[in-house]
């Protein structure tokens, strides 16, 4: 019984604090393959430090407390935020909200592999060691790698992928991990500190990232909606895109020209089908991808091949390409 506890005591809060996350998130864009792919990418992670910390514990003799202070954090908060890095650069990460689900569940599977792996080895411990663990560390870890993953991602999209957009929120995270293990208060004091305030930043985080979403959804529907009409008017040669079209002649077959036309149709098709997915979802309803949403994917695929990575780069102006706007496509062919 006594086993039971320390391990509901130890594993459940953390995975308590994740189901949060996810109910919170009102457009619900994180979905079950994902999330749990995070996870078990946070357990493996795990694994992977806890070798490596017994093998410079024992190979180089370092004391265990002076690992935990200074070289433990570097190296699993490196572990953990490489995964959300890589989400981040292959656009599956579309708001900073989504960003913080991902990363705290990275760092939910760190934590329940770490805990279950000192269950086994600390037996003797009392109850208020777990609790310690369980409210304190294994939530660290998860809002660790939720903070780094908010940082990247709004510096991504600031920076629009250049620069060390990773290094701010990985130094932080570093910083707070190794400041957490020093034990500069006394360890129930460092956990009633960590509840009081990352539930409040997740919550910020989640109010703006919400903001921001309507705002976004808003604007870039105008746009698409209209640079839509004009496409389906006919009356394309009276408009920019028709000017810009007919300067590039020069370089494309007229094959070619109607296959980027077609591109941009379809691709404004799919952005617009995207918003309004997330605003029915806002709006509380189960919204799914329109009827005709997989042909549509097959026949944007084609035409990419069709008018090459030249023809992309060349209707680049008039297709929204910022890690959002193509995270939304993604979204949707998911």
């Amino acid at each position: 019984m006594d086993l039971v506890i320390r391990f509901a005591v130890s594993l459940l809060p953390v995975v308590l604090f994740l189901i949060t996350l996810v109910y919170l998130d009102s457009y619900k864009l994180v979905h079950p393959r994902p999330l749990v792919m995070a996870i078990l990418i946070g357990a493996i992670v795990a694994l992977v430090c806890l070798s490596i910390n017994d093998a410079v514990i024992h190979e180089l003799g370092i004391r265990r407390r002076v690992s935990s202070r200074y070289f433990a954090p570097v190296l699993e908060e490196a572990l953990k935020a490489s995964y959300v890095m890589w989400l981040i650069r292959r656009r599956r990460v579309g708001f900073p909200v989504d960003a913080a689900i991902l990363g705290f569940a990275v760092g939910c599977g760190f934590a329940l592999i770490e805990n279950t792996y000192y269950l086994q080895t600390l037996k003797t411990s009392g109850i208020a060691v777990w609790v310690v663990r369980g409210l304190g560390t294994a939530v660290m870890h998860g809002g660790m790698t939720a903070v780094f993953a908010i940082i990247a991602k709004t510096l991504y999209d600031r920076r629009e992928g250049k620069g060390a957009w990773w290094l701010p929120g990985l130094a932080l995270a570093i910083v707070l991990h190794s400041l957490f293990n020093h034990f500069i208060l006394p360890p129930i004091v460092s956990t009633v500190v960590l509840h009081a305030t990352l539930p409040g930043i997740i919550l910020f985080v989640f109010w703006r990232s919400e903001r921001a979403t309507k705002r976004w959804l808003g604007e870039r529907m105008d746009v698409d909606a209209e640079l839509l009409e004009i496409i389906n008017s006919g009356k394309i040669s009276e408009s920019r895109i028709g000017h810009y079209i007919e300067a590039m002649k020069k370089q494309f077959s007229p094959e070619v020209l109607v296959d980027i036309l077609c591109y941009l149709r379809v691709h404004v098709e799919l952005a617009i089908a995207a918003k309004g997915v997330l605003m029915m979802r806002e709006a509380g309803f189960k919204a799914a991808a329109p009827e005709g949403t997989q042909e549509k994917f097959r026949e944007l695929r084609h035409l990419e091949h069709s008018i090459g990575k030249t023809g992309r780069l060349a209707i680049a102006p008039f297709l929204h390409t910022s890690s959002r706007d193509l995270w939304q496509i993604y979204m949707l062919d998911q």
